[in-house]
């Protein structure tokens, strides 16, 4: 049976290349170009694998990831007093991150927080002033929801930089990762306070060194707003903002205030330091793009990526990875092994949910030649993930925040993967 080609640079078309029993060969290629690297001609040996010749070790209180695993951890930055840890994408299949590889950024350090003293008051233009303490937060009725958060400076490398940075997925895009979120809705609590008529936004502030806070619209967060208390099943990690923290679905991680601690609801936002500096974006005409708050229509290919080197000359291989948008679902993912002349369809691999990550994979085989790897998402609103060349036409040169343009990735004769601009 032929393979259908799904467009140029050798993209499959899914349903021929699995019928056509070739994607069975992938492994036997993987297989064999093991052996060529080894040796071919080594004998079988015991039919018993080593593992099964004693009693294996006990098990910890608190699960570990293997040993042998090691090796995918979190990398860490810090410029101007931030710290950022990035989320190693290239390492991750699924689309829950989980806990100990979620990307974090600090301003001021991670605080040491108890949680039988930590309060949550709600004040400001509200008919009955609120303080939460966490027994009593525990009480509430709580929603599962599963989304992204991302850095609204995520992918500034490739933002600022003239030239594309030879860095893995994670450290150029790792500022973003998926979980299960489970908290009380905000309203519910809003609701008991109840809101006088004239608070139009609500002043979030977190309890870490700093006094971090923002600024925002009380109808969103009436909507979407959630005081998050876990993740993925287990109480907050300190980087997350345990005891409890705001989370937005889709609105970038900024808004996000962790450690959370009071909600003051006014008629006017405050413009705090953050939202009037760094989280206020230049347009290329010098105007001043202010509560820019959901973040936009994005993809990145997860393998290949960056340094990793496809293990043989030339042969099948599966693109796949990540999609998301701040707006709503990803209604389609385009893939292109040409450097963008042509585009085919990849496949969205269930569940495919609001505001949070989509698998997406795509059949190619490679023809051991030089190429460019894209993909490109589109959102269920029609917003389209723009190339970088349209971004950059419309922010200042100095802009990095909401970053969205089309990754790159250059596969070379050799199949070692690197960042390039397109």
């Amino acid at each position: 049976m032929n393979v259908v080609a799904a467009t140029g640079g050798g993209l499959l078309e899914r349903r021929s290349f699995l019928r056509s029993g070739l994607s069975l060969s992938v492994a036997a290629m993987a297989t064999g170009a093991a052996h060529a690297q080894g040796n071919a001609a080594a004998p079988i040996g015991s039919r018993f694998p080593d593992a099964m010749k004693s009693m294996g070790a006990g098990d910890a209180p608190y699960g570990q990831p293997s040993p042998y695993e090691a090796k995918v951890v979190r990398t860490e930055s810090r410029t101007a007093g931030f710290s950022v840890w990035r989320s190693p994408l290239q390492e991750q299949r699924g689309i829950i991150t989980p806990n100990g590889l979620h990307f974090a950024t600090h301003h001021n350090g991670v605080p040491d927080i108890a949680p039988d003293q930590h309060t949550l008051m709600i004040h400001g233009l509200v008919e009955r002033p609120l303080k939460f303490d966490m027994a009593r937060l525990l009480r509430y009725p709580m929603v599962n929801q599963i989304h992204f958060l991302e850095c609204a400076g995520n992918s500034a490398a490739n933002a600022l930089s003239l030239t594309a940075l030879d860095h893995t997925l994670g450290d150029l895009a790792g500022e973003v990762s998926c979980a299960e979120w489970t908290g009380i809705p905000l309203s519910y609590l809003l609701n008991e306070a109840g809101i006088k008529e004239s608070g139009k936004w609500v002043i979030a502030e977190g309890a870490d060194g700093g006094s971090h806070a923002r600024s925002l619209p009380l109808s969103a967060l009436m909507k979407d707003g959630m005081v998050a208390l876990y993740q993925n099943g287990e109480r907050l990690r300190a980087s997350q903002g345990y005891p409890m923290r705001l989370f937005m679905p889709g609105w970038e991680g900024n808004v996000n205030v962790k450690w959370l601690h009071r909600l003051e609801v006014v008629d006017a936002p405050a413009f705090t330091k953050d939202e009037s500096g760094l989280y206020t974006q230049v347009l290329k005409n010098g105007q001043i793009e202010r509560f820019a708050f959901p973040m936009e229509v994005k993809s990145v290919i997860t393998h290949p990526s960056g340094q990793q080197v496809l293990p043989q000359v030339h042969g099948f291989y599966e693109i796949s990875g990540f999609a998301w948008s701040g707006r709503g679902r990803i209604a389609k993912v385009e893939v292109s092994a040409d450097g963008g002349d042509t585009w085919a369809l990849a496949q969205l691999h269930g569940p495919v949910l609001d505001r949070a990550f989509t698998r997406f994979s795509i059949p190619w085989q490679w023809q051991g030649k030089k190429t460019v790897l894209m993909s490109r998402a589109t959102d269920e609103l029609g917003h389209v993930q723009p190339s970088r060349s349209a971004w950059k036409s419309r922010y200042a040169a100095h802009s990095f925040n909401h970053y969205n343009a089309i990754q790159a990735w250059q596969v070379d004769k050799d199949g070692r993967v690197e960042n390039t601009y397109a």
